[in-house]
């Protein structure tokens, strides 16, 4: 069954909604974002949600001391990278970091090249699984923009799975579903009725068309 994150939570109103509509996994922006949210706040709604609900926390162009001190205060399951600064073995060393198969890699996505660069790169290798999303330039995501999935189907190529992120919305998510088949599909701005606040209709109407689409 393909997987779908909720993304950009910011009160547990949102959370609980997305969690009783079906959502595997919950997102929260550390980064510079509209959706941003503090440690402490993150971890109020943390505290309150269900068992077996995967957590996750979204970093990007922070120092690796920024990520180790936030998932310190807030235990999440795993850690979504977008040019995370400084010397990231750290954070997948087994030794001191959460260990690889805590980290999701995001990748912008605009060109067959950039596919080809995460091929040789070392984000195809230690993650759990690969983010893609659209690439905005001077934007790490939440842009509410798609690209082209044919680039996402090659990047299933590099075996690692696939998360597919960027402009997914409840009108085009089984569409995308079907065409690329990915481990899980990832959205933010397409359930939102404003910056930071969801709307709970649909949330539960893009959960409804993955598994239509699955």
């Amino acid at each position: 069954m393909i997987k779908v994150k909720i993304c950009g939570i910011t009160n547990i109103e949102d959370a609980m909604a997305a969690v009783e509509a079906g959502a595997d996994a919950l997102g929260f922006v550390f980064a510079e974002s509209p959706r941003r949210i503090s440690a402490k706040a993150a971890l109020s709604i943390l505290e309150k949600l269900p068992p077996f609900v995967a957590t996750v926390g979204v970093f990007a162009n922070q120092d690796v001391d920024e990520v180790f001190r936030v998932w310190k205060q807030t235990n999440l399951h795993f850690a979504q990278l977008h040019d995370v600064l400084g010397p990231t073995r750290e954070l997948v060393s087994p030794a001191g970091g959460f260990g690889w198969y805590r980290v999701i890699h995001a990748l912008r996505v605009k060109s067959a090249k950039d596919i080809r660069q995460a091929a040789d790169g070392p984000s195809a290798r230690v993650c759990a699984a690969l983010l893609l999303d659209a690439h905005v330039e001077g934007l790490m995501g939440g842009t509410g923009q798609k690209f082209d999935w044919d680039l996402a189907v090659q990047a299933k190529l590099l075996g690692k799975p696939l998360i597919l992120a960027g402009g997914l919305t409840p009108a085009n998510v089984e569409e995308a579903v079907r065409k690329v088949r990915p481990y899980a599909v990832d959205v933010s701005t397409g359930v939102e009725a404003s910056p930071g606040k969801k709307d709970h209709a649909k949330i539960k109407e893009f959960i409804q068309n993955v598994r239509k689409a699955a």
